[in-house]
């Protein structure tokens, strides 16, 4: 019999799909929700719901009340549904950030307005989820990885290999330097179900991140020799990268490509995971890009 249940919204995303698989494994009943209809097949053992609008209030309350909650789904959405949760009984939630709050802040050095705007949404929603969170005695986390990779499903690093199978060169901007710590999807997920498993009484925000620090060429070279190429680099002054981007912005694949992307791979995105470890386990591979 499932020990345990456990709501998981966003469960269709990226890393709600592998976590669906590590709760199922551990004896959970999950009861998984998505603002998509899901319809055959999925996980054995998963209970899936559409999730109500966010102006639903608790017009689908599950019979049973879940105290324990995981979150993929993008943390400023949660605010929305946050008095739902209350109505479904949560006690404890886990949900996810990004350290884009840092890397893409005006003080890290990002001149794009989105990327601004976007480190700013994601800190808002931290401190409104915490905020929300004390008024009502949650118990609450925060993850916030850096660059998620894995099978072939994220729009990080597979979308660099995808360049490099089609054109057979990467660009890069001077040397490249800064470091990484790209983090397996499948260890997000095991942060999630390891950080709401937890003991640890604290609420607080955790940075989780890969277990192995890389340049940014480091990175991309790793991803030429698992496509079995040699690298192959084209150094570009940052005006000519502009006209690059904007050209390779016509094509939809690319569209989110900017040139603070670019100036970002001589800057530094290394985020400790101490805490992480300390506090709930929380452990992360060496990098490695093939696939899985």
């Amino acid at each position: 019999m499932p020990s345990k249940r456990i709501g998981v919204l966003g469960a269709s995303s990226f890393a709600g799909q592998r976590a669906l698989k590590q709760l199922v494994a551990q004896g959970y009943e999950v009861i998984a929700f998505s603002r998509t209809q899901q319809t055959g097949g999925g996980e054995v053992g998963v209970i899936w719901h559409q999730l109500p609008g966010a102006d639903a209030g608790a017009e689908i309350i599950p019979l049973s009340p879940i105290e324990e909650w995981l979150c993929f789904a993008p943390i400023w959405i949660l605010a929305d549904f946050l008095p739902w949760l209350q109505a479904c009984g949560v006690r404890r939630i886990v949900a996810f950030s990004s350290t884009s709050r840092f890397t893409k802040a005006v003080g890290a050095g990002s001149q794009d307005p989105a990327e601004n705007a976007l480190a700013e949404r994601l800190a808002s929603s931290e401190d409104a989820l915490a905020q929300w969170a004390e008024r009502h005695s949650v118990n609450w986390k925060v993850l916030r990885p850096t660059l998620i990779y894995g099978l072939d499903q994220d729009r990080n690093l597979s979308e660099i290999a995808r360049f490099i199978r089609k054109f057979g060169f990467f660009p890069l901007l001077g040397a490249a330097s800064g470091k990484r710590q790209p983090i397996h999807v499948d260890d997000v997920a095991a942060a999630a179900v390891a950080a709401i498993q937890s003991s640890c009484p604290g609420t607080r925000a955790y940075n989780i991140s890969g277990g192995e620090v890389l340049t940014y060429r480091e990175m991309v070279c790793r991803i030429f020799l698992a496509l079995k190429k040699s690298p192959r680099f084209l150094h570009v002054p940052l005006p000519v990268f502009g006209v690059g981007v904007r050209c390779l912005s016509v094509l939809p694949r690319y569209r989110h490509w900017t040139v603070s992307m670019a100036e970002r791979m001589n800057r530094d995105q290394e985020f400790a995971h101490s805490e992480a470890a300390r506090d709930f386990g929380f452990s992360a591979r060496l990098f490695n890009f093939d696939g899985n």
